[in-house]
């Protein structure tokens, strides 16, 4: 079995595929076989082995895709968990609704996204998804149906969201979306040197712009970057559907898509070097108005993208540090980073905000995040890893573990401090690889 970073691990010994008719599929995988653990399986896109459960039993979602109830007043979706972020979207948008907050690719289940407790671009003023979910049902293995809110079952409610599928199988989720004027989005753009500046203009725009991001150069010798700052644009001219087109390539009919996994990584210091180079000195406008759907997913430009690193996969790591202390923290892991030659061709900085999620696992912490991803070049990547891990838990700081692949069991205790609480609401059946790792 391979996850979304093409690394390698043991599979499952059976895959069960879930429809509406969960509840007598759930109870089958229970009574069959008692000592097998569970695991929902959604689109399969964490990275690491959040999403694994060698030699368990994985519990396919996508069957469990239908929309149940939309209310047009309140903008609340009730859909079930194996849903995609982008048959959301496809639907909804056209109709000026929009996700409250959405991860990098709309290639995500809701109940993933929600395991997860997925952020996004607007942090800052939205919080994580898990703000904007008021209830949703959990199927635990003791064929118990429960409805979760912040009021009924609480203490599941908060384990769940974030819980990484460990507290049961979620069924449906309530969703709040979010009322939009357009497709379009209305970004500025702001070349930056040096992370002084990019502190500037970032704490800047989140003062009047509601979706925040920078790409960085992270083999530059001083660290630059483009910061990208949106609204979803409210112009009459916008609204005009000829004023937003949405690019061929994320049309159906015309996706790009990478067709074969090379033997070796197409990622390396040489196509970094020249891609960072272009990518920062290409032609740039101040302000622009385009569909939004290129600002949030740039990546969903090509389909299979992750094939670019090669057989041996890649590594995502994904770390958050807290505000005091963020910029000297920041600038430690880009020098390290650019002292080790490694590094990625979409590395994203960005700050989080002070909302707290409800959710006990919950990654966003106040203060800077930094992700890229890296080609896996054995032990000189591994030894990478290590000298950031040291970084950052000198820092305070914490890491994703939807991304991760080889985190510290000593750094995720340390970083999530509401650990010993959540593990007293974990299923008693459900488990991952990821679990079995931090726990050891």
């Amino acid at each position: 079995m391979q996850t979304w970073g093409n690394l390698p691990y043991a599979p499952p010994y059976r895959q069960r595929r879930l429809s509406e008719r969960a509840a007598p599929l759930a109870a089958d995988a229970v009574n069959e076989g008692a000592g097998a653990s569970l695991l929902a399986y959604g689109n399969g896109r964490s990275y690491g082995d959040v999403g694994v459960n060698s030699g368990g039993e994985l519990l396919l979602t996508r069957g469990l895709d239908r929309f149940i109830a939309f209310d047009a007043e309140t903008g609340v979706l009730r859909a079930e968990a194996g849903v995609l972020l982008d048959e959301i979207v496809r639907v909804f948008l056209p109709r000026g609704w929009f996700l409250p907050v959405t991860p990098g690719t709309r290639f995500v289940t809701l109940g993933g996204a929600l395991a997860n407790d997925v952020h996004g671009k607007n942090h800052h003023v939205g919080g994580t998804l898990g703000c904007h979910v008021p209830r949703f049902e959990l199927l635990r293995s003791d064929g118990a149906r429960l409805e979760c809110s912040a009021t009924e079952h609480a203490d599941l409610f908060a384990a769940t969201i974030g819980g990484l599928g460990l507290t049961g199988l979620i069924t449906w989720i309530d969703l709040q979306l979010r009322r939009v004027p357009s497709p379009a989005i209305a970004v500025d753009n702001h070349r930056f040197h040096g992370l002084d500046e990019f502190f500037a203009l970032n704490a800047a725009a989140e003062k009047t712009h509601e979706h925040v991001v920078a790409w960085i150069d992270c083999l530059a010798r001083e660290p630059r970057g483009i910061l990208m700052a949106g609204n979803h644009a409210e112009t009459a001219a916008a609204t005009e559907p000829a004023a937003v087109p949405l690019p061929p390539t994320f049309s159906s009919a015309l996706q790009l898509s990478v067709p074969v996994m090379p033997p070796f990584s197409l990622i390396n210091r040489a196509s970094l070097t020249a891609f960072n180079a272009t990518y920062f000195n290409r032609p740039l406008p101040a302000r622009e108005t385009k569909h939004c759907l290129p600002y949030f997913y740039p990546l969903d430009h090509v389909l299979n993208w992750n094939r670019l690193y090669g057989r041996r996969g890649f590594y995502q790591y994904q770390c958050a540090v807290p505000k005091a202390g963020q910029e000297e923290a920041t600038a430690a892991l880009l020098a390290a980073i650019g002292q080790s030659g490694q590094g990625s061709f979409l590395a994203v900085l960005k700050t989080f905000g002070d909302a707290v999620s409800p959710g006990m696992l919950s990654f966003p912490l106040p203060g800077t995040n930094l992700a890229l991803d890296f080609p896996n070049g054995g032990a000189p990547t591994l030894a990478l890893f290590k000298r950031l891990d040291a970084i950052v838990a000198e820092a305070g700081g914490r890491l994703y573990p939807a991304k991760d692949a080889c985190m510290p069991p000593a750094l995720f205790r340390q970083g999530y401090p509401r650990l010993e609480e959540f593990s007293q609401h974990v299923d008693p059946r459900f488990s991952s690889n990821f679990w079995r790792r931090i726990m050891a």
